[in-house]
């Protein structure tokens, strides 16, 4: 079974979310997700400064298999995104917890992230 980082928060559309205390969190899709995409050849990340809303499709990620849409766990200002996705996407597939975070999220309304799955409610949708 994938590993799932405890303190994480999991989207039922299989993304992630890390709140790093500052009013901030970084957003990824998890291990399920890029294990079933398969090799990604491309991530496209919204610009810095779209605002987006829980739930609201912010890129694609695509691989040799298909296209995936990618939504927002939470709704936030974009403030930082992977730089190191548009040379090397494949970082998503062998590291989707750390080194393949997508975005970093100013977080509009930090509650938002209570009504995500922990990694134990995600693990049941995944099974």
């Amino acid at each position: 079974m994938n590993k799932l980082p405890s303190e994480l928060r999991y989207a039922a559309s299989h993304e992630w979310l890390k709140l790093l205390g500052d009013g901030t969190a970084l957003v990824g899709i998890t291990d399920y997700a890029q294990s079933a995409l398969g090799d990604i050849t491309y991530v496209q990340l919204p610009a810095v400064g779209t605002e987006l809303a829980a739930g609201a499709g912010f890129g694609v990620v695509e691989s040799v298999k298909a296209a995936s849409d990618l939504y927002a766990p939470v709704g936030g200002v974009v403030v930082e995104v992977n730089p190191a996705l548009d040379a090397a996407p494949e970082t998503v597939n062998s590291d989707p917890y750390e080194a393949g975070w997508m975005l970093k999220l100013r977080l509009a309304n930090p509650s938002e992230a209570d009504a995500l799955n922990d990694a134990a409610a995600y693990e049941k949708l995944t099974q």
